[in-house]
Order: C-alpha cells, then structure tokens, then sequence
C-alpha cells in the first residue's frame, strides 16, 4: 500500500481509470434520471440514491470476485460457429432490456400529448423502480470492472477508482434528474441516448465493437445543442415578459 501511495506511476493509473469510470457512469446517470422521472420527488430521491449505492456495491463485489469475473468472459454456448460467453449474454440481455425499455418510455411520453394525465403512482411503483435500477445496474457494472481490470492490475487502484467515479456520479445524479424533469424534450433526449447505449451493448455482446468514444461525443454535441434550445426558450420568455 505505501509503495502505491508513492507511485507516480499508481496515481496516474488511479487518475485515468477515475476519468474512464466517470465516463462510464454516465449511462447509470442517463437512466436513473429517466427511471425516477415517473415517481414522486422524494421517492425519486430514495431511488436515485439505492441505486447508485447498489451501483458501488456491485461494482466492489465484482472486483473481489476478479477470477470468477475473468471467468465470465469463457465461451459457454456456440450458435452456428459463434461463441458466446456468460458476460456476453448479459451484455446482450442487458442492451435489449435498455432498448425496450426506453422506446417503451419514448411511447408513453409521445402517446401522453393527447391522453389524459397519469393517474398517481401506486405503492408498487417505487419497487419496480429498484427492480428495473438493479437489472440495469448489474450490466453496467459488469461492463465497467472488466474494462477496469483490463487496464489496471492493483485491486486497490480499482476500488478506488470505483469509489471516487460513484461519489461523483451521486453528486451530479440530483440535478441531472431534476433537469431532465423540467425540460421535458430534454427526457426524449435521454431516452434516445438509452436506446444507442442499449445497441452499443447488443453489439459488444456479440463481439461488433462500438468506440465508445463517438456514443459519448454524440452524446455530448447533442446535449449542448439542447442545452442551448433550453437557453433560448428561457431568454425568450424573459423577453416576452
């Protein structure tokens, strides 16, 4: 441990795996703002905050699991000469469980411009929020700790790393969710993020790697550009008062 504490070379592994976890955390972010979204204000708060200390504690998990983990990534099933292995499967159950879930969202949110208003949320709403928050959880999870073991070989870098991402995600996940309440165009925005997510994960699943790196620019040149409608909007009212 002091040897790590002295390292030049273990904080700047510590710095880099941070940065890529944080990135990644980006899609636990998108969809807890999403999932919470149909819940009240203060069972909104609750679930954003399982969830993402259900994010912490499966991530920690997996990395004291590291050789059941690198297990995971073995063939266990072939379909007409391809291979898949268990981390593969949940990858691809994971992308489709994303996909269906945000076009089923996308139609509530386009089919409640003409319906009447949502009646309140039921007792069981809440529930099937940490449900849908654990599912999802468990898949990004998975897909970050095998990327972070494939980058850094001290466990205690790792759990860090995870540790600093999660706290970071818990800080911005609040405003993130309340921005995404209040502009609803800006929820449409999400959810059509959660479907390429879903689909960059199908195809990783079936070893057609996406860079991730051009999901989050796009992610990013299409959220700055709604950050400036949402700009514009509220000059105008101004203007207009």
């Amino acid at each position: 441990m002091i040897e790590l504490l002295t390292s030049a070379e273990a904080w700047a592994a510590l710095l880099t795996l941070t940065a890529l976890e944080i990135v990644l955390g980006i899609d636990n972010v998108i969809f807890l703002s999403v999932i919470v979204s149909r819940i009240p204000p203060e069972q909104a708060r609750r679930a954003r905050q399982i969830g993402l200390l259900l994010a912490l504690v499966f991530r920690i998990l997996l990395l004291s699991l590291l050789v059941w983990l690198i297990g995971l990534t073995e063939p266990v099933l072939t379909v007409r000469g391809f291979a898949l292995s268990w981390r593969d499967i949940i990858l691809i159950g994971g992308g489709l469980f994303l996909i269906g879930k945000a076009t089923h969202e996308i139609h509530a949110e386009v089919e409640a411009r003409d319906a009447a208003p949502d009646a309140a949320p039921n007792a069981s709403a809440f529930f099937w929020v940490i449900v849908q928050i654990i599912v999802i959880d468990m898949v990004f999870s998975l897909d970050s700790i095998i990327t972070a073991i494939g980058m850094v070989q001290d466990i205690e870098i790792m759990i860090a790393a995870v540790v600093i991402a999660c706290l970071i995600m818990y800080v911005s996940s609040g405003p993130v969710a309340r921005f995404v309440a209040e502009h609803p165009t800006t929820k449409m925005l999400a959810l059509a993020f959660l479907v390429l997510i879903g689909v960059a994960l199908v195809a990783d699943g079936f070893k057609f790697h996406i860079p991730r790196g051009y999901i989050y620019f796009a992610i990013a040149f299409s959220a700055a550009v709604e950050l400036f409608n949402v700009l514009a909007r509220r000059n105008r009212r101004k203007a207009a008062n």
